[in-house]
């Protein structure tokens, strides 16, 4: 049976999405150690969870040593620090802090159905993206830091509900084997009303 296409999106089920990350972080570096065996290359995975756990993989040698040889090979492609870039002066700072603040607005403008997607560029519409997808990525770290306080409250609750459980249980087995003890003693001290009536007449 055919495997069904994998729509890809968030998982917003944090049970799936952990099973997920888990499978597919053990392919992903599967993959890289089979590419590095039969193509002899160099490979550095890192991987950073959503709960900012790191994973990391270099096929050959250290991750630190493959970071200098990325640092030395991108190097020449950097400016030169020596050349230092010429700050903006305040008023074309305050012209572009400007700019941006309207940009902004045109995109809530839009977001709330007060303004048209024709109204803005095509760069504003990426920066907007940008500034969207960054949002998004706080806004779920918030949730996902308040979803796991709660699950920690719950279980901490868990615990407390277990321990006074176990004490209940504790006090009833023991009062039950103090009644258990004195059982055979309330049988022994029976009275017939008859045999009491005449023990007296014979005194």
């Amino acid at each position: 049976m055919a495997r069904g296409k994998v729509q890809l999106k968030r998982i917003e089920n944090p049970v799936h999405r952990q099973v997920t990350f888990c499978k597919r972080r053990a392919g992903l570096l599967k993959k890289a150690k089979e590419l590095s065996v039969l193509c002899d290359a160099e490979i550095g995975v890192v991987i950073f969870s959503s709960h900012g756990k790191l994973y990391e993989l270099a096929t050959k040698g250290t991750m630190q040593g493959l970071m200098e040889r990325y640092a030395k090979s991108t190097r020449a492609a950097q400016p030169d620090p020596g050349i230092e870039t010429p700050p903006l002066n305040a008023k074309d700072e305050i012209n572009m802090l400007k700019q941006e603040i309207e940009m902004l607005q045109k995109g809530l403008r839009y977001m709330f159905g007060g303004g048209s997607a024709g109204a803005m560029t095509l760069d504003e519409l990426g920066v907007l993206e940008k500034h969207l997808e960054s949002w998004i990525y706080n806004i779920r770290s918030t949730k996902m830091d308040v979803m796991f306080q709660e699950i920690q409250l719950l279980r901490n609750k868990e615990g407390i509900l277990k321990a006074a459980n176990k004490y209940l249980q504790d006090k009833i087995e023991e009062n039950t084997a103090v009644l258990t003890d004195f059982a055979p003693i309330a049988t022994n001290f029976s009275y017939n009303p008859l045999t009491i009536q005449s023990e007296i007449f014979q005194f």
